[in-house]
């Protein structure tokens, strides 16, 4: 079969690997569609980043590996062992590896499992034809949800996880800053989860009006004055109660700082690669919180169900489909020199 294999930093081969094979309690998945996420790019042009360089203590895996996480596809086989899905089943799967066994994964807390592992990662993903994963991995596309639009199920239960990190209330304010992919999940699940107003701060403007266009109250260029004293103006000079940086930089943070108002939530999505100043004394007066969001538990059911019923929409976001063989060009490479361009690249092995 074909598949996207990662050997080393801007190292990435379209070569064709022997399928995979099915242990008694795994799931093979024939891919329609993955979607190229932000590590994906990260650890094309920066990595290794998480991709282990020797074998991860759980899985066994190393560089090279199959890239790819977001995705959906058809069960095509199922070891002896499955109970849940059958073969013709329309899946798509937590992307999380977990033991099962280490104090947090009893406690249910699988993504800060001692062993974590991420499909893609530290196990071979979904930029081929064939993906093989576990059991406990694979969920059942609802019938409303199509193909594309169940690729965009991890990074919602992304985006679904922040939210719930925010402690957001019924009725607040909350205020996204980035709106690439993950940016307009968020803004759309804050919404779908009863904010009264989210704002959103974007400096392009394509993605400016596409947060508009998905549910956005207002959205501001930060280029274009200060968006603290602007959503101050809107909401009686409380500012927000909840901000998401989706960015992962530290101007995006300091925006956080501006446009949250006393005990506000920051919620710090994006990932960061530097370190961060933290204006202390600032946070101090106000007693703000900031909470990191890293991955997904038992958000999946609630991501599929607002895929399915439409509180929030995806077609919008998807701006390219290519074929798996035009991955780097098409898709990593022109992700990298045009950002601005791209929402989220669909790609798919097939015809």
């Amino acid at each position: 079969m074909k598949a996207a294999v990662w050997y080393g930093k801007e190292d990435l081969r379209i070569t064709d690997i022997p399928e995979p094979n099915v242990a008694k309690d795994q799931v093979k998945i024939r891919v329609r569609w993955c979607g190229i996420c932000g590590s994906d790019v990260h650890e094309y042009r920066e990595g290794p980043l998480i991709i282990p360089q020797k074998p991860h203590p759980l899985t066994g895996k190393s560089a090279p590996i199959i890239l790819g996480h977001e995705f959906s596809g058809d069960a095509v086989e199922v070891g002896p062992h499955v109970k849940r899905i059958r073969v013709g089943d329309r899946v798509t799967i937590n992307c999380l590896i977990y033991c099962g066994s280490c104090v947090y994964c009893r406690d249910g807390e699988y993504n800060m499992c001692l062993r974590l592992a991420t499909v893609g990662l530290a196990w071979d993903g979904a930029f081929a034809e064939y993906v093989v994963v576990p059991e406990y991995t694979v969920l059942k596309i609802p019938d409303q949800v199509t193909y594309e639009m169940a690729s965009f199920a991890e990074p919602l239960a992304v985006a679904v996880r922040a939210v719930k990190r925010s402690r957001l209330k019924v009725g607040d304010t909350a205020v996204v800053i980035g709106a690439g992919p993950i940016g307009l999940l968020v803004l759309q699940a804050a919404k779908a989860a009863g904010a009264g107003q989210v704002f959103a701060i974007e400096p392009i403007k394509g993605r400016r009006e596409l947060a508009k266009q998905l549910g956005a109250n207002e959205v501001f260029d930060p280029g274009q004055g200060d968006v603290g004293k602007e959503i101050a103006e809107r909401t009686d000079g409380l500012r927000a109660n909840v901000a998401f940086e989706c960015v992962g930089h530290q101007s995006a943070f300091d925006t956080a700082v501006r446009v949250t108002g006393r005990r506000a939530m920051i919620v710090m999505v994006g990932m960061a690669l530097k370190p961060l100043e933290v204006p202390f004394f600032r946070l101090w007066g106000h007693e703000k919180e900031i909470t990191t969001c890293t991955g997904y538990v038992d958000e999946y059911p609630a991501a599929l169900a607002f895929l399915a019923d439409r509180r929030v929409l995806v077609e919008p976001m998807i701006t390219a489909r290519i074929r798996l063989e035009d991955l780097i060009e098409k898709g990593l490479k022109e992700m990298i020199q045009n950002p601005g361009r791209y929402v989220k690249i669909l790609v798919t092995p097939g015809g």
